[in-house]
């Protein structure tokens, strides 16, 4: 059964332990911007890192961007940004607020929570439109010709240097051009933590493919992203596929499939897959009047080549592994115990160690041994405060998989009975299942690194 105070406790551990923290916090916060604190930020970056490499390193066929966050207005203009960006918008003469006219019926009242919005007595206005880009000016005039746009999404950049990339790193069709990066939506209504944000991450992929191909990679994309939910700890039965119906598809799409993940506020989406066809880049073609077609020297045929979008959040995904990962359970003492469960790869600490008293110098010399040791190889957390359980807890409250103990049977070098093999052993404790073990120490960073993956 749900906790459904489980999100509270989420937000309530993510700022305890410094994973998330309300952005401008000490003057009140901004609505819809959020700062990742040293774990968060961690935990973002072996996201992102993960995605990166199985895009990038994995793979021969898809090649890495970086792109601009402000660009050419003209790029946007092309693309649809500027005209048709919008969300439908609504106001309530009777609370003031502003909401999406596709979510009254969701949305509770500000009043009247116990309603949602489309069902309280407050008059509201006809729907209008809403652009979402967030504007800016370039130089010392603020005026209409200096106006550009923090981009909405990453993807534009990738299609106006598709020919730039594409002469360069000498990839033949079909093949990929990944990024990672910034984006920012004026959103009407950021709502759920950090689900619905104004700036956010994502991870898009452009895959370009021949006109008669699209539908199979489309197919192709989808199994290989869930296969990748998967590898950093989101099972696959908690992930609904959803073929979105043609009507419910952007008009330049000829299939998509949103894939979306049982969050404790109800299923939502984490991450689409369009097959866009050759929208993007016949509208840059046209607009700019270069060429954006692809020549296949087997066929000796030029066209501009189809595309296929893989297009993930970043701050989504690790919300839902926060989600996955969270869990309160009473151990053998009677205690509660929360833990979150991350997936060693993804997990922020990879290990804290330990020396069982910190009176005692000799345990505290060799901890710092072993924490040298394994530093340069994974994130480590040094603890010497409180009782060993309780350090058990805060590193069972963070994510750490795995925890070295020094304790005196490390000094000694050698247990009763243990094997030369054995000596210079310290005590290795799982998360998961709180079991431990003995590992000799120059065992240890090996262990690890195969258990990390």
């Amino acid at each position: 059964m749900v906790d459904p105070n489980v999100m509270e406790k989420i937000v309530a551990l993510c700022k305890r332990r410094g994973f998330i923290f309300q952005a401008s916090e000490i003057y009140g916060g901004l609505n819809g911007f959020w700062d990742y604190g040293p774990l968060g930020a961690q935990l973002k970056k072996n996201i992102r890192d993960h995605w990166w490499r199985a895009m990038t390193q994995l793979r021969d066929d898809i090649v890495g961007l970086d792109g601009a966050i402000i660009m050419n207005p003209a790029v946007l203009k092309a693309s649809g940004h500027v005209d048709t960006f919008n969300d439908p918008l609504v106001d309530c003469k009777t609370c003031q607020g502003r909401f999406r006219a596709d979510q009254v019926d969701k949305i509770p009242c500000p009043q009247k929570p116990s309603k949602c919005v489309a069902d309280c007595h407050g008059e509201k206005t006809a729907p209008r439109n809403f652009n979402l880009m967030l504007k800016t000016y370039l130089g010392p005039v603020q005026d209409e010709s200096a106006v550009a746009y923090l981009r909405p999404e990453t993807a534009q950049a990738i299609f106006v240097q598709f020919k730039n990339v594409l002469d360069t790193s000498r990839q033949k069709l079909p093949f990929g051009i990944a990024q990672a990066g910034k984006s920012f939506r004026n959103e009407i209504n950021p709502r759920n933590f950090t689900f619905r944000s104004r700036e956010f991450d994502q991870m898009e992929v452009e895959f370009f493919v021949h006109p008669d191909d699209g539908f199979k990679w489309t197919e192709q994309w989808l199994a290989d992203r869930l296969a990748w939910y998967e590898a950093v700890g989101l099972p696959r039965e908690k992930i609904h596929v959803l073929d979105v119906p043609e009507a419910d598809r952007a008009f330049y799409s000829k299939k998509t499939y949103d894939l979306e993940y049982e969050f404790p506020f109800g299923v939502q989406e984490l991450e689409g897959i369009a097959y866009r066809t050759n929208y993007d880049l016949g509208k840059h073609q046209e607009a700019s009047g270069k060429p954006l077609e692809y020549f296949d020297e087997a066929t000796k045929a030029k066209f501009i080549p189809h595309v296929v979008e893989p297009s993930a959040g970043l701050d989504r995904t690790l919300l839902a592994l926060l989600c996955e990962a969270y869990a309160e359970e009473r151990v053998a003492d009677g205690d509660l115990r929360t833990v979150l469960r991350f997936k060693p790869c993804v997990a922020p600490v990879k290990a804290g160690v330990f020396p069982l008293l910190k009176n005692k110098p000799e345990l505290v010399a060799k901890a710092r041994e072993v924490e040298a040791l394994l530093r340069p190889r994974m994130a480590v957390q040094y603890d010497d405060g409180g009782a060993i359980g309780r350090r058990y807890r805060r590193q069972d409250e963070i994510g750490t998989p795995f925890c070295v103990t020094i304790d005196f049977e490390t000094l000694e070098g050698i247990r009763e009975g243990a094997t030369a093999g054995e000596k210079n052993t310290v005590t290795l404790r799982h998360r998961d299942s709180m079991e431990q073990e003995r590992v000799s120490i120059s065992a240890l960073p090996a262990k690890l690194l195969a258990a990390i993956g």
